[in-house]
């Protein structure tokens, strides 16, 4: 069965950082594009990030280029999102998910991604 467990959640003030980690088990990691997404309180959920299946490709929505750092370790079954220069609007709960699809900047919406963790929450302060 496949399992995506995401850690690394917190409380921050605005301004700080947090590193969330993704540890996938039971499907062969280096063949699956890897993805954040968020739901913040009463929103719908929403595209963060995604990466390719070697690491080499990343692509961001808008609203964290620049802030936040998707990567991978394929070796350790691992995904990660480097959060900084944290703002109060990035307080949500964050998933990480999994496509057997390969990467594109397209692969935005929650439709190609196969396989979901059980998130893990981030709240801002301000």
């Amino acid at each position: 069965q496949v399992q995506l467990v995401e850690t690394g959640g917190g409380l921050v003030q605005t301004g700080g950082s947090l590193r969330l980690s993704c540890a996938a088990s039971a499907l062969t990691f280096s063949t699956y594009t890897m993805a954040w997404f968020r739901q913040a309180p009463g929103k719908e959920r929403e595209f963060v990030a995604t990466i390719s299946r070697s690491g080499v490709s990343t692509y961001y929505h808008d609203s964290v280029k620049g802030r936040f750092t998707i990567s991978r370790d394929n070796a350790k079954n691992t995904l990660y999102l480097q959060m900084n220069s944290l703002k109060p609007e990035d307080t949500a709960v964050y998933y990480c998910t999994a496509s057997p699809s390969a990467w594109s900047t397209s692969r935005t919406s929650q439709t190609y991604y196969a396989y979901w963790g059980q998130g893990t929450e981030v709240t801002v302060s301000s």
